[in-house]
């Protein structure tokens, strides 16, 4: 499943002091994209480039998004995931496999919730740098943080 992505990063068991980290961000949608947050996507796709060389960023949706939303998504280099429930099972298996599979150096996770924690402390305990992105001050995470290796806020 990974495979295009590994053949796009060129990533070897060895990690090559003179290359920009190669990134993965995944993105919470439904507890991201909240009215009381007001976050912008090109927010967190600069937030994900300012961490290195972007390969993966993604948006897990669930039933209900809107149609602007998921326009906007795509428009913005976005790839959209679309569940049939809660997104969060969908999002840290998917987070998970791309860290065993050694196929990113950084994992940042867009959310404010805690569900995420196991997924932040299993890509630590494989070598992967991980980074809890909030929503806001209000949306942070406390948990999140503590299990990152860094954490950013986005302003309001």
């Amino acid at each position: 499943m990974f495979d295009r992505v590994r053949a796009r990063f060129g990533r070897s068991e060895e990690p090559a002091l003179d290359r920009e980290p190669s990134v993965g961000l995944f993105v919470d949608g439904p507890n991201v994209f909240r009215d009381e947050f007001d976050v912008d996507l090109n927010d967190l796709r600069d937030a994900a480039r300012d961490l290195g060389r972007v390969g993966i960023i993604r948006i897990y949706l669930d039933e209900h998004a809107t149609p602007g939303l998921i326009q906007a998504a795509e428009a913005r280099g976005f790839e959209v995931i679309i569940t049939s429930g809660d997104v969060d099972v969908k999002l840290a298996v998917d987070a998970t496999a791309l860290c065993s599979e050694n196929t990113i150096d950084r994992l940042a996770i867009a959310s404010r919730d805690t569900d995420f924690k196991p997924a932040l402390e299993y890509a630590g305990s494989v070598g992967v740098e991980t980074i809890a992105i909030a929503p806001g001050e209000h949306g942070r995470s406390d948990a999140l943080q503590n299990a990152a290796d860094d954490a950013i806020t986005l302003d309001n």
